[in-house]
């Protein structure tokens, strides 16, 4: 089925929301099929897909998303794990099947007047996502260029069995909170051959916060032959990680003037474990610090309160968050700034067995001094090798940084490489 035999739905071609909306009811009642979007410029308000339904958005074809706060209703939905109301994404599934958005075309968020609304906090609820997959299983999103996402670009939300295959994303590098795509509490997921150039983080791997309600592990996750362009970190896992994070394989993939390669950020009061995370096969360039594991992230409700950036430890309990089992392997990191590797887990619950293999870090010397993570008290660092506070079975043995301004290591009393 082509949109375009909806076109006397579109006001003229101004406005596509009518012929989207019956175009899939119509696939729907006959339990489903394929809507082909052909070369040319669709304006539109949010697109909802359903169970068997594939949007296929060929070359030359750009959906625009409207700039209009009155086309985005209000759904129930999550942000940043925490449960309320917020509008529509602009392309967005919920409880649906067998569902997949292919071609070689374009999705056109139109995020800047979204950014000014934010920016000038003249928004109730959080803004849409550009695609969101809400509870959804056997779901395919390959070939189609993302670009000027109001938020995340892709957000699968509690999904399984998800392929994510050769899509560009490209967000400007000033753009607010546009990480590019956010798996959260999702199972089986496989993002492979995909260009991200983002203003945030460009994969994060989250599973809700501490006031998510019964938080889903992510989990059986594979990432590879991706490009992470710009953005505050490469891969990361995080911050919101109170249902946990395992199985997961990072390998072939390139990293360019991403801030941090490889990140994970969480904090007390979270909970939840980090295990299992395997990164291989890694090329970086011209990163502030390829490896960072910061256990005191500051940003978000709560994350600068007293209790949760205290240096002296605490009771651990069901709420203090947990890393360990990390293997990293055949990774070249060139043109470093701050540091080599940054570790800060939590006196009472330390980062645990961290192995590098065949790990070559070089550090550049006209880099600018920078602070790796965003917690209280980071120092600045320019140069610098292994940052260790809080850490059990950290083996550096397989590792060589070259143009290092002082020791290889710098740990406090509490680190131990040997139990």
């Amino acid at each position: 089925m082509l949109i375009t035999e909806y076109s006397a739905l579109s006001e003229g071609g101004k406005n596509w929301s009518r012929a989207f909306s019956e175009a899939i009811r119509a696939l729907r009642a006959q339990g489903g099929g394929v809507l082909t979007v052909p070369p040319g410029v669709y304006e539109t308000g949010p697109i909802q897909l359903y169970s068997g339904v594939t949007l296929d958005v060929q070359s030359g074809a750009e959906i625009r998303f409207l700039q209009d706060l009155g086309a985005y209703p209000l759904v129930d939905i999550e942000f940043e794990g925490i449960p309320g109301k917020g509008y529509m994404p602009c392309l967005y599934a919920r409880d649906a099947r067998n569902i997949a958005v292919t071609g070689f075309g374009t999705l056109n968020g139109q995020g800047s007047y979204w950014w000014q609304l934010f920016k000038g906090k003249q928004l109730e609820y959080p803004r849409p996502y550009l695609v969101c997959f809400d509870s959804c299983a056997d779901v395919t999103l390959e070939n189609v260029t993302l670009t000027q996402s109001p938020c995340w670009t892709v957000h699968p939300l509690r999904c399984e069995n998800m392929v994510i295959r050769g899509i560009r994303i490209k967000n400007p590098a000033d753009s607010p909170n546009t990480d590019g795509i956010d798996p959260n509490g999702c199972r089986n997921v496989r993002i492979t051959d995909c260009t991200i150039d983002v203003g945030d983080d460009c994969i994060a791997v989250k599973s809700g916060t501490e006031d998510t309600v019964d938080p889903s592990p992510s989990e059986n996750i594979i990432i590879a032959n991706c490009h992470f362009l710009h953005g505050h970190g490469g891969v990361v896992l995080g911050s919101e990680m109170s249902g946990g994070i395992r199985n997961v394989l990072v390998t072939s993939c390139v990293f360019v003037e991403t801030d941090r390669g490889i990140r994970l950020k969480t904090r007390r009061g979270r909970g939840g474990e980090v295990a299992g995370i395997q990164l291989d096969n890694l090329i970086m360039e011209k990163v502030m610090c390829p490896f960072v594991f910061n256990m005191y992230y500051f940003c978000g409700k709560g994350g600068r309160l007293p209790e949760i950036q205290d240096k002296r430890p605490r009771p651990a309990d069901d709420t203090t968050p947990s890393l360990r089992d990390v293997r990293i392997s055949n990774v070249t990191a060139r043109r470093c700034g701050a540091c080599a590797g940054f570790f800060y887990g939590l006196p009472e619950r330390p980062v645990e067995g961290v192995t590098l293999r065949n790990v070559l870090v070089e550090m550049d010397e006209t880099a600018e001094a920078a602070c790796p993570a965003m917690m209280n008290d980071c120092p600045s660092m320019k140069g610098r090798g292994f940052y260790l506070r809080n850490a059990r079975r950290v083996d550096l043995s397989g590792v060589t940084v070259l143009g290092v301004q002082g020791p290889l290591t710098d740990a406090d009393d509490s680190v131990r490489t040997d139990d």
